[in-house]
């Protein structure tokens, strides 16, 4: 995948008010940590996440999303008229029918002629979306393009932890870690021909995707029948599986990305990646031969956001000035399934 005419023009985020710190959800797990004699402390030591953000109860994915995405608008002086398609990527979405993207987009103004769907791929969504604006933009069918998303982990987390209090079980703890690190947050992506006055663009170079669709068990977010006519969240995770077999499949993808936008690895100045815990970042970077002073992360204090992790941390780390124009970068991206996909920005 090469691109000649694509812009990342904005790339804009909502963060929710809540303050959510790993001691918390661990003084409310203090009895089942009793129950297995384990000291307090275990979630932050296994994962380097100290805090992650909650939406307060009952607020609408399209909300975040709308916030987002009006942003987004706003910061690539683009106007909403002028959107030719826009997609909601995220795994948390409000209905099965219809797309979450229909309430965005009325939200945001956007309507008429523009496509709207809504994209699903686990943490993948946000950069299947890019890539699907991409296409459409280089194919001369649209203009500009806007992905959003919206991920909420408080209604899972409480789910699970009062399971977890209530079963007391060491192999239900290790299964749910994973669930724990999850934060909340909402992103707008949007992306242009560079045929706009906008402020700041980024050019989209292309990328490479590959899949392992064999793992699609390691991971499992969904809703499973309690009783008759009840339902409740769970995910299950094989943490580590999903870390050794998603670094092979990363190290596969790094191998062929590099030819593909014709980078060695000494021209590449920074690389996003998306933002699971401390042991996949250090795991990764040493598989790939990355210097972790060209990485940036966000975990320690969002933790996991699914879809909106990798470019939330890319617009922080613009803000900090860390990401510079003109600096080749390398978003890297994995999901549940498993897939990976990685992305060259001129930035």
């Amino acid at each position: 995948m090469n691109y000649q005419n694509v812009y990342i023009n904005a790339i804009n985020y909502e963060l929710p008010p809540v303050v959510v710190s790993s001691q918390e959800l661990e003084h409310r797990l203090a009895p089942l940590y009793e129950a297995l004699h384990m000291p307090l402390g275990q979630l932050q030591a296994l994962t380097g996440i100290r805090e992650r953000r909650w939406w307060q109860p009952n607020t609408l994915l399209s909300q975040g999303a709308i916030a987002a995405g009006h942003k987004a608008l706003t910061a690539a002086d683009v106007p909403a008229e002028a959107i030719g398609a826009i997609t909601y990527a995220g795994v948390c979405r409000e209905l099965f029918e219809p797309a979450t993207a229909c309430r965005v987009a009325d939200g945001l103004g956007i309507g008429g002629e523009a496509l709207i769907y809504d994209t699903s791929n686990a943490c993948l969504g946000v950069l299947n979306g890019i890539l699907d604006m991409a296409n459409r933009i280089e194919l001369g069918q649209i203009r500009a393009g806007i992905v959003v998303s919206c991920e909420s982990a408080r209604e899972l987390n409480e789910v699970t932890i009062r399971r977890m209090l209530k079963e007391q079980d060491m192999a239900l703890f290790s299964r749910s870690v994973a669930t724990l690190t999850g934060g909340s947050g909402a992103v707008a992506v949007l992306l242009t021909d560079g045929s706009f006055n906008s402020p700041q663009s980024h050019k989209l170079l292309g990328g490479v995707a590959l899949a392992a669709p064999q793992h699609h068990h390691l991971c499992r977010w969904g809703v499973e029948e309690t009783a008759q006519d009840q339902l409740r969240q769970f995910m299950n995770t094989d943490a580590v599986a999903v870390m050794n077999n998603g670094v092979q499949l990363g190290l596969d993808t790094w191998k062929k990305f590099l030819p593909t936008i014709g980078w060695s690895e000494t021209d590449i100045d920074r690389v996003i990646c998306h933002q699971v815990g401390s042991a996949h970042q250090t795991t990764i970077l040493k598989t790939l031969d990355i210097d972790v002073r060209k990485d940036f992360t966000t975990f320690e204090f969002l933790g996991n956001i699914g879809t909106v992790s990798l470019p939330i941390t890319a617009a922080i780390a613009a803000e900090r000035g860390i990401l510079k124009a003109g600096d080749r970068t390398a978003l890297l991206g994995i999901g549940s399934g498993l897939n990976c996909m990685m992305l060259g920005v001129q930035w």
